[in-house]
């Protein structure tokens, strides 16, 4: 599990770099995707097994309740997401990106540090 983790928290701050350094190709990407239905699927999917991951290894972490927290409100995040239909999925993706899309830098930071932290926290 706590390879597990530190997979995600590396990607997490893999694309957190990619975004903060190439933003434009990013937000391409997630604007011509967020029209499949994969693009939502793989969301739920990913938190779930994040979610469940940081439960069940939060006991073993540095910070046990904020991993707990965090894994649960991964698995309430990948349930209203699928539950949303694909037509509101797509829609809530256009709209972060028209509203945000100025201050990608302050997510790529945001990704960045919460990757690292998850490194941290179980490393």
């Amino acid at each position: 599990m706590q390879y597990l983790i530190i997979l995600f928290g590396a990607l997490i701050v893999a694309i957190g770099l990619v975004m903060l350094v190439r933003p434009g190709p990013f937000i391409d990407y997630l604007r011509r995707y967020s029209v499949t239905t994969s693009m939502q699927v793989l969301a739920v999917v990913v938190r779930i097994v994040l979610g469940l991951a940081l439960i069940l290894y939060a006991n073993q972490s540095k910070f046990p309740l904020i991993l707990e927290i965090i894994g649960w409100l991964s698995l309430a995040a990948a349930a209203t997401i699928a539950v949303i239909p694909h037509a509101q999925f797509e829609r809530l993706i256009s709209w972060v990106l028209d509203r945000f899309q100025g201050y990608v830098w302050i997510g790529a930071l945001a990704a960045t540090g919460f990757g690292v932290f998850l490194i941290y926290a179980v490393f």
